[in-house]
């Protein structure tokens, strides 16, 4: 059984969630993915408003069979890559380290009790 104060202080994931470490990694989180979502659906729908309502555009020949409605839509791919990409760094230099000691004070909180 948990203390009186034990109980009042919350359970570990309410500790963890209230601590200033927790408050910082998820901001920092935040800051990362939120823009980049935006700029992402910023992307696409330009890529589809492009495709509704400027065919004319989309469809002007580059080089060959290769139009620009191709190239926008590989952009599409490789835009997603990129991203995936600058996350998988982001994680690493910045959310692997604190997500990996706020799991041990969980852990180490579990196996006290």
């Amino acid at each position: 059984m948990s203390s009186p104060a034990e109980r009042s202080a919350g359970t570990i994931y309410q500790q963890v969630q209230a601590s200033p470490e927790f408050r910082a990694y998820r901001s920092r989180l935040r800051r990362y993915v939120f823009p980049m979502t935006a700029i992402f659906l910023a992307w696409y729908l330009a890529y589809v408003g492009l495709a509704c309502y400027a065919p004319e555009f989309m469809s002007i020949r580059v080089v060959g069979t290769i139009t620009v409605g191709l190239l926008v839509g590989l952009g599409q791919f490789v835009s997603t890559f990129l991203i995936t990409t600058l996350y998988v760094r982001f994680a690493e230099r910045e959310i692997d380290g604190p997500t990996a000691e706020l799991r041990a004070r969980v852990e180490q909180a579990e196996v006290r009790a």
